[in-house]
């Protein structure tokens, strides 16, 4: 089932538990606060944040997580609430949680209106595609949590890690220009523009979007393919429409006289760990980093 149906079904499952609800949830809404007043029934909606969690030693406050959530192995044991961005309200509710944290984006909208106005307490995590944005991410999960000092531990750690990173491509002079497919479904070819994971991760690594000026995801024509002449392909090494063999996607004829197909320059990473934006997040820039400039980057 492709992203864009899981989402549908999801819409339609919101508004059906909309009337389930209903007002008299609404009344004992607990939206806005930044700290849950009980911690021991949590469920955490996004990959991120449930890395976080863990990250920060307060996994025994998770009864489920989405299915996004996958690192770290132990996570997979917890129950499964669905997709993040395709939530049923019954799905998440139906583990009688005390609180959810949620990240930024988590839908579709109709499913979120409603948790946001069940009796229980409900905290959005901001996210933004940068260093900062990763930081915060760990103040305000530790805040919710109330385990502030971890977080302010883990902060430091992990801004230390962010900033050795990145000098790693400090010195490059000629940028890697990286074209992120996200899937190339019937041969159409959908890239990232900017303000989203991929690009930010590109940033980060020290290489430059080929995809200039324009937000979000776009189907791309063979001409702008051409156009934006990437050095690299970077792709999720998952399956189903994100799956595409080298040779296929180097004979597209869009890609086929762009540099990365005359040098054959194909990158594939975990897509929770590239795109992640978490405490792991600066693992993958190096390692983004790496296959972007070869290993003397590190010397």
């Amino acid at each position: 089932m492709s992203i864009f149906n899981r989402i549908a079904r999801g819409a339609c499952a919101a508004f059906v538990a909309a009337s389930v609800f209903g007002a008299a949830a609404a009344a004992s809404a607990e939206e806005g606060k930044a700290v849950f007043p009980d911690t021991s029934r949590l469920v955490s909606i996004g990959g991120s944040i449930t890395e976080i969690v863990y990250a920060l030693g307060e996994e025994g406050k998770l009864i489920a997580r989405d299915s996004t959530g996958t690192y770290p192995e132990a996570a997979k044991a917890l129950p499964d609430v669905g997709y993040m961005r395709a939530l049923s309200p019954e799905g998440v509710l139906s583990v009688n949680p005390s609180g959810i944290l949620a990240l930024a984006g988590s839908g579709p909208k109709e499913a979120v209106d409603v948790l946001r106005k069940a009796s229980v307490t409900f905290i959005e995590v901001p996210e933004t595609f940068d260093h900062t944005g990763i930081l915060e991410k760990i103040r305000v999960v530790g805040k919710a949590l109330g385990a502030d000092a971890k977080a302010d531990a883990l902060e430091a750690s992990v801004d230390a890690d962010l900033k050795e990173a990145e000098k790693l491509t400090a010195d490059v002079k000629e940028r890697k220009r990286v074209l992120f497919i996200l899937s190339m479904q019937g041969g159409k070819i959908l890239a990232a523009g900017s303000g989203n994971a991929a690009d930010g991760i590109i940033k980060l690594a020290g290489g430059v979007n080929a995809v200039e000026g324009v937000p979000g995801y776009k189907q791309l024509s063979e001409e702008a393919v051409v156009t934006a002449k990437p050095d690299v392909i970077l792709m999720m090494n998952r399956g189903g429409d994100h799956a595409a063999a080298a040779d296929d996607l180097f004979a597209h004829p869009g890609i086929a006289s762009t540099p990365a197909a005359e040098n054959k320059k194909l990158v594939r990473m975990d897509g929770s760990y590239l795109l992640g934006f978490g405490p792991r997040t600066a693992g993958a820039i190096r390692d983004l980093a790496v296959a972007l400039y070869g290993d003397a980057i590190k010397d």
